[in-house]
C-alpha cells in the first residue's frame, strides 16, 4: 500500500487549513477551515452562506484537488483538530461533498451546530463528537484507529489526531502549545505521545506559525497574570473598563470574568461570536463563569443595557468583540459613535490578544486604535500569550514524538521553511525526511 498525504489548505498561507491521508481506497480528512482574511472584510451581520459565495472569496480550502484526482468519493472521515474557524469554519460550506463523518472533541463539534445554525445551514454528516484522549474507527474499506490525544491551545478541548496505519501513524499536530499549568481543562497527554513514539510515527504534519520565533510558548497562567495586574494594579475605581479578546479562549473568559467579579463589577459579554462560543461551551458543561456573567446579543437588549452603563460605568465589565478591529464588531462600533456608550479619557481598553498578522487585521486594528485615542482612553495592548508554539515547542515535539518524517504545515513559505531548518538541525533531511509542501502537492511516504 502506497500511503500519500495530499497538502490541499494552510500550506500557502494562514488558514484554510486542510490536509488528505491518502490510504488507497480511503482518504480521511485532517480540518477544514476558512481564510479568515477573506471574510473580515464582510461585516458581522453579513452572510454568504453559499458554498459558491465562500469559493468565490477564496475562503474555503481548494478541495475540488480530490476531485480532480478522483479522490472525493474515498473520504471516509473529516477529523477536526479544535474549534477555530480557520479549522472547523468550512465544514457548514462543503461538508456535503463528503459522504463521510465529522468527527471531533465534544465543544469543537458543538461549536460546529451552532455555526451552521447561526447561517441557516445544516450540516448533513453524521457528527460524532470524541472526548479528548477518547478513540475513533473510521468506516470504509478498511478500518483505521484514530485518537484524539489532549494538547493544550488557545480553545478548549484541542487534540493532536493520531491515524494508526500499517505503515506507522500519522501524527497531525495543528495547533498546540507545551501548557504544564493550563487555566482551565488538562495539560498534554505527554503519556500518551511517548506511548505513540514507542509503536512508530511515520509522519508529524505539525504547526509552524511561530517556527521562526526562539521562544518557548508561555502558559496561559501567565496571561492570567499579567490580567490581574492590569486589573488591580492600575486606578480603575471610577473608570469605564472595557476588554476584548478571542471568542473562542474560554480559559481566558474565566479568568476575565473571575477578576471582574473580583472587582465587584457587573460582568457583561457583548457580541454574536463570543454569544456563540460561550454557548456551546455551557451546551457540553464547560462553562463555569455562566452564573457570573451577562451574555447579551440582541441589539435593543444590548442598547438599552449600554445606556445604564454609561451612566454608571464604575459598575460593569464590558467584555467584547474587536481585538483585530474587525469592522462591525461591538468595540469597532463604539469607537464610531455608534452604540449608546460615550468613551472618555480615563476609560480602560483592553487588548487581551494579539493582532494576527495579515495586512488587513494590521489596517483594520490601526485604524481602530487611531479612532480610540481620539477619545483620550487609556489603551492596554497584548495582556495576552499566545496559543502557538514557538522554536523551542517545535524542537520538544519532534523530540517527544520522534518521527520518521516532518512536514510544516500552517503559515506561508517562510513560516513552513523555519520549521524545516529547525528539523534539519535535529538530523532530518530536507526532501528525504522533512518535507516542504503547498497547497495542491502531494507526498508519497
Amino acid at each position: 500500500m502506497d500511503m500519500k498525504i495530499h497538502a490541499i489548505g494552510g500550506y500557502n498561507e494562514v488558514g484554510k487549513n486542510m490536509t488528505a491521508l491518502d490510504l488507497g481506497e480511503d482518504v480521511i480528512l485532517f480540518d477544514d477551515g476558512l481564510f479568515l482574511p477573506a471574510i473580515v472584510g464582510v461585516a458581522e451581520r453579513e452572510k454568504i452562506p453559499t458554498e459558491k459565495g465562500m469559493r468565490n472569496l477564496g475562503a474555503l480550502p481548494d478541495d475540488i484537488y480530490l476531485d480532480k484526482k478522483g479522490l472525493r468519493d474515498k473520504v471516509r472521515a473529516l477529523l477536526i483538530s479544535h474549534a477555530h474557524l480557520d479549522h472547523v469554519g468550512a465544514i457548514q460550506y462543503n461538508g456535503f461533498r463528503y459522504k463521510a463523518d465529522v468527527v471531533g472533541t465534544p465543544y469543537t463539534m458543538e461549536v460546529l451546530k451552532i455555526l451552521s445554525a447561526d447561517n441557516q445551514g445544516h450540516v448533513n454528516n453524521r457528527i460524532i463528537p470524541i472526548k479528548p484522549d477518547g478513540t475513533y474507527f473510521t468506516k470504509g474499506r478498511k478500518q483505521y484507529k484514530v485518537e484524539f490525544i489532549n494538547i493544550t491551545h488557545s480553545t478548549i478541548q484541542s487534540a493532536i489526531i493520531a491515524v494508526h496505519t500499517p505503515k506507522g501513524i500519522i501524527l497531525y499536530a495543528n495547533d498546540y502549545k507545551l501548557d504544564n499549568s493550563p487555566v482551565f481543562g488538562d495539560k498534554p497527554n505527554y503519556k500518551r505521545l511517548k506511548e505513540l513514539s514507542k509503536i512508530g510515527i511515520k509522519a508529524l504534519v505539525v504547526d509552524c506559525l511561530y517556527a521562526q520565533d526562539d521562544r518557548k510558548t508561555p502558559s496561559e497562567k501567565i496571561a492570567r497574570g499579567l490580567l490581574e495586574d492590569v486589573f488591580f494594579t492600575t486606578e480603575n475605581r471610577n473608570s469605564g473598563m472595557i476588554i476584548t479578546t478571542f471568542s473562542s479562549h474560554i480559559a481566558r473568559l474565566k479568568s476575565i470574568a473571575e477578576f471582574g467579579n473580583r472587582l465587584g463589577r457587573q460582568v457583561l459579554f457583548l457580541g454574536r461570536s463570543l454569544n456563540k462560543y460561550v454557548t456551546a461551551a455551557k451546551n457540553i458543561g464547560k462553562c463555569p463563569f455562566s452564573n457570573q456573567i451577562r451574555l447579551l446579543t440582541y441589539r435593543r437588549q444590548l442598547e438599552k443595557v449600554l445606556k445604564q452603563v454609561n451612566k454608571n460605568k464604575k459598575d460593569y465589565l464590558i467584555v467584547c468583540t474587536g481585538h483585530q478591529g474587525e469592522p462591525g464588531s461591538i468595540l469597532d462600533r463604539m469607537s464610531r459613535n455608534q452604540l449608546p456608550l460615550n468613551l472618555s479619557s480615563d476609560d480602560h481598553i483592553i487588548f487581551s490578544s494579539k493582532t494576527i498578522p495579515t495586512p488587513i487585521n494590521e489596517l483594520n486594528r490601526d485604524q481602530l486604535e487611531k479612532r480610540l485615542r481620539k477619545h483620550q482612553v487609556r489603551i492596554f495592548d497584548n495582556v495576552h500569550v499566545s496559543g502557538h508554539g514557538g522554536r523551542e515547542d517545535l524542537r520538544d515535539l519532534i523530540r517527544l514524538t520522534n518521527p520518521e518524517n516532518v512536514i510544516p504545515s500552517h503559515g506561508e513559505l517562510k513560516k513552513l521553511t523555519a520549521g524545516a531548518d529547525l528539523a534539519q538541525e535535529m538530523g532530518y533531511k530536507l526532501n528525504k525526511t522533512v518535507h516542504l509542501m503547498q497547497n495542491g502537492q502531494e507526498l508519497k511516504l
